[in-house]
């Protein structure tokens, strides 16, 4: 061992309504959450699995309106995930696809932003 940060652990935030907000995460997502929350395993990368730390700048608009945070939710097939959201009439942000993978954005039902992304070695590898 040597003493060193090896990934991230978990997200946590807080709800106004916290038995809603799981039920919508658990309906909407297909998460099978329980009510302390759930356990995502790490999908093989390209033999490298990786998470993202990152600390933007006060003034972005990249977050969600008065939020500090957002979470980025790794998915296996975008197109699929979001043909699912759309037909629960969950509103997409919007979408692109750039080096890194595919992307898209949705809000969750306290309005925090949620970032969907298909890792491009995933597409490839899983293709």
């Amino acid at each position: 061992m040597s003493g060193k940060i090896i990934g991230l652990g978990g997200i946590f935030f807080k709800s106004p309504d916290q038995k809603k907000l799981i039920d919508w995460y658990r309906q909407m997502l297909d998460l099978e959450m329980e009510d302390w929350g759930i356990s995502l395993p790490i999908p093989e990368v390209a033999s490298k699995n990786y998470q993202v730390f990152s600390v933007f700048s006060e003034s972005t608009n990249y977050f969600a309106d008065n939020k500090s945070f957002m979470i980025n939710l790794m998915v296996d097939d975008l197109d699929a995930f979001l043909d699912k959201l759309r037909s629960r009439d969950i509103p997409i942000i919007r979408q692109e696809s750039i080096e890194f993978g595919k992307f898209a954005w949705i809000l969750d039902l306290d309005g925090n932003k949620l970032e969907l992304w298909e890792p491009v070695k995933l597409r490839k590898q899983l293709r």
